[in-house]
């Protein structure tokens, strides 16, 4: 019995070391971004949130005024 679950742990061990094998060889297939890539993208999410924050605001303003003046009627 004890020598099954000897066998057992040695397998998940293996196991184990194989996935964390993996994991290392395919780390060093990730091709990472350049930093002027880096740059360039997180200068267009602030602009793109910039515009999509204009937007926001002056539809809610819309809305606002819309629903002011229907009250007062």
């Amino acid at each position: 019995m004890a020598d099954n679950e000897k066998k057992a742990v040695k397998a998940n061990e293996k196991k184990q070391m194989s996935f964390w094998q993996g994991v290392k060889r395919e780390w060093k297939k990730i091709m990472w971004p350049t930093k002027d890539d880096i740059i360039k993208r997180t200068g267009l999410v602030v602009v793109i949130s910039l515009i999509m924050g204009i937007i926001i605001t002056v539809i809610d303003s819309a809305a606002l005024y819309l629903i002011d003046l229907i009250m007062s009627i």
